[in-house]
């Protein structure tokens, strides 16, 4: 293929053709991995982000020519496996995604062959349970069965079985269910008038996320605590399901249509209401500003709750730029290792939460912005695992070094991943913290 040089012009995506049958043909699908892996072997300025690229690479490698269109198309979901979609080799490398006539959206169509092998019903049940976290989370509410599941998760005779029944690997961390969920204790504030200066909307609406209600409802305290403080009025979502982006991973779109379903009428009347929607975890955050309206571009409840939804920090700055953040910090928080997770860096939202710490007075932070390898379900997958840890090992050492007071990253999984992989390596620890604790921590309050 002869060389054309890159674009420079700001990547644009195109929306998912996900309802015509040709998304799902089988022959189109490889005919287009062909096509694209050729320019992939071609360019490899991937080959550091996850394992898709080497693997590509290798096969590539391996045949007499060298060339990519002599793989052995079986081969190919070999390559669509490694891919989690992080989208990083879309937004920060590939010189070749739209406007660029060659048209590489690698993740996406990592995304359309894994839709076409789950519409055919070659997915693992442990697929279908871990990406069902609505339901994982509605069960373990009960609190006998949190109890359980907290205890089997601690034991590795019952991690061993784990293994063996459903391919979660035995050494992979995995997250303890809280005895009561966030959104049973949270309680929304008072409504207080609109300040004069208020560019950004003057109150908050909490979508809650699984992991938060379910898992860390700490987190969530955190955050009601912050507009507390800073006196911005919130409610909590009147219902909400899953996002979908567990089920997007797996290329279950008729599932994150669903989820779709259940969330939007909700979501919308905030958002037509002037509130500034709002998550704790990114992948939630960027399922609603950029991955429900790839698939529903049509649909002008999707575009209103996309523009209405913020990233804590990104509204936190937004409010301190308008002098309306209260800086009466208490604590100094010293040495923080901030991690950037891949779903905050393809939101295109800057380094907010850094600039956020970065009020603190004695607060010294240092940003990895590298790819953790944890990558939601991926990599606690038996067959993925290791490579998960190989993936996130420049991070744990960069995150460990320089005797941090505290560890951060606004993914929390993609957190204890790092903290796994720091104790393994054997490297000086430090403790944990989200950045809204810790920013909390610095208000004392």
């Amino acid at each position: 293929m002869p060389h054309k040089e890159g674009s420079l012009e700001a990547p644009t995506r195109h929306p998912l053709d996900w309802r015509s049958e040709t998304f799902y043909d089988q022959n189109a699908i490889d005919h287009e991995l062909a096509r694209v892996f050729d320019i992939c072997a071609g360019c490899r300025r991937c080959v550091s982000l996850c394992g898709a690229f080497p693997t590509l690479f290798d096969l590539v490698d391996e045949t007499d020519s060298g060339e990519a269109h002599d793989v052995d198309k079986q081969s190919y979901g070999n390559v669509v496996d490694q891919c989690y979609l992080c989208d990083l080799c879309y937004m920060t490398k590939c010189p070749y995604v739209p406007p660029h006539p060659w048209n590489v959206d690698f993740p996406h169509l990592m995304l359309r062959a894994k839709a076409a092998r789950y519409k055919r019903g070659e997915v693992a049940l442990r697929d279908k349970v871990l990406s069902n976290t609505d339901a994982l989370g509605h069960f373990a509410g009960i609190p006998i069965v949190t109890q359980t599941v907290n205890r089997v998760n601690r034991t590795k005779a019952a991690r061993s079985v784990m293994e063996s029944a459903l391919g979660v690997d035995r050494e992979a961390w995995l997250p303890a269910f809280a005895p009561r969920k966030f959104r049973r204790s949270a309680k929304s504030s008072p409504q207080l008038p609109v300040r004069d200066g208020e560019r950004t909307p003057g109150k908050v609406a909490i979508y809650a996320t699984c992991y938060v209600n379910f898992n860390e409802p700490g987190i969530g305290h955190d955050l009601l605590a912050l507009l507390t403080h800073n006196e911005i009025p919130y409610v909590l979502v009147a219902s909400e399901a899953c996002c979908g982006m567990p089920l997007l991973e797996q290329g279950n779109l008729e599932g994150v249509a669903a989820k779709k379903e259940k969330n939007m009428p909700v979501l919308m009347r905030y958002a037509r209401e002037g509130y500034a929607l709002m998550g704790a975890i990114p992948s939630c955050v960027l399922m609603y500003k950029h991955e429900l309206p790839l698939m529903f571009p049509e649909d002008e409840d999707v575009r209103a709750v996309s523009e209405a939804f913020w990233d804590p920090f990104e509204y936190f700055v937004s409010r301190h730029r308008d002098g309306l953040l209260k800086t009466d910090f208490k604590r100094a928080l010293g040495k923080i290792s901030y991690h950037v997770p891949c779903h905050g860096r393809v939101q295109n939202l800057g380094r907010k939460t850094f600039d956020a710490l970065s009020l603190v007075p004695g607060t010294e932070v240092k940003v990895v912005e590298r790819c953790s390898g944890h990558a939601g379900t991926f990599g606690v997958k038996k067959e993925f695992h290791r490579t998960a840890m190989k993936i996130g090992t420049p991070v744990f050492k960069a995150m460990a070094d320089g005797e941090p007071a505290f560890i951060a990253s606004d993914c929390q999984l993609a957190g204890h991943h790092i903290e796994q992989g720091i104790e393994e390596a054997g490297l000086r620890e430090a403790p944990l913290a989200h950045p809204l604790t810790l920013l909390r921590r610095a208000y004392d309050i």
